[in-house]
């Protein structure tokens, strides 16, 4: 054991003179820090918000009065359009030819058998474009009696809209019957008027739309007749072979389909549809 003073042992006094070097850096570094710190300029204020203040710019939407159709604005000229637009499939399912054609075309798929030839856009676009056959002496005639000459401001908007009615009504008073027109003037209360073309749309329109399904499911059920009979030839056949768990309509598919070839089906469906109208 050694009895000489800390101070005179070996390695004790590089040891502290590094202790007094790191001590005097960090009072440097420190020193720098609140120097810096004192020449910095102030921080500026920081500014409440305003939560009023509107965020970004504002649209201001205004309708003035218009005098005729040309001086309406863009704006409600686009309105009109869209309004339009949202309301033409029930425009065009319930006061054209298409819920007929649309409905027999359907039942004449399923009477075939092939629920998914044609597609069902297939059905509806060939319904649409026989539509627009059927009902094209109506449309040109609203068109040359109300949409030009409102166009042309020889009309007002009330006159036009009168006057494109007469075209629809007439067309679909030859499809409705006296039993449905009596139907909706009882049920809508309106007394009976002198002439059929003073019926009121109200009226008009339920009843040649029912008129319009009892017609669809009379052609529907003449198309069955054909194809049923071969599914019961089939069936009893295949049943007097003794192979009952084979599923008759597998084998009746075919000769339907041939059946439907040879005669020409198509060609004579549409005829029939669109002759159905004049």
């Amino acid at each position: 054991m050694s009895l000489r003073p800390a101070s005179h042992r070996p390695g004790y006094a590089p040891a502290r003179g590094r202790r007094l070097v790191c001590l005097a850096l960090i009072l440097v570094l420190f020193t720098g820090l609140a120097a810096s710190a004192a020449a910095a300029p102030a921080a500026a204020p920081i500014k409440p918000i305003n939560l009023a203040a509107p965020a970004g710019p504002t649209l201001t939407l205004q309708i003035e009065g218009a005098d005729g159709p040309k001086s309406l604005s863009s704006a409600l000229k686009i309105v009109l359009l869209m309004t339009i637009l949202s309301l033409a499939p029930a425009i065009l399912m319930l006061l054209t030819s298409f819920t007929r054609i649309v409905i027999v075309l359907g039942f004449l798929r399923q009477a075939i058998g092939a629920n998914q030839a044609p597609a069902n856009q297939i059905l509806v676009g060939l319904a649409v474009f026989l539509t627009m056959v059927v009902m094209a002496p109506t449309f040109t005639r609203i068109n040359e009696d109300a949409v030009q000459p409102l166009l042309n401001e020889q009309i007002g908007q009330r006159e036009a809209f009168d006057k494109a009615q007469i075209p629809l009504k007439e067309f679909m008073l030859r499809q409705v019957r006296e039993k449905d027109i009596a139907l909706f003037l009882d049920l809508t209360q309106t007394a009976v008027p002198e002439s059929p073309e003073a019926l009121p749309m109200l009226v008009v329109v339920p009843a040649f739309v029912i008129g319009e399904l009892k017609t669809a499911f009379q052609m529907g059920f003449v198309l069955f007749m054909p194809f049923l009979i071969i599914d019961m030839v089939v069936a009893s056949v295949l049943m007097s072979m003794g192979m009952m768990m084979l599923p008759p309509v597998l084998i009746s598919l075919p000769f339907k389909i041939l059946l439907f070839v040879l005669v020409d089906g198509w060609f004579l469906v549409v005829k029939s549809l669109v002759q159905a109208f004049q």
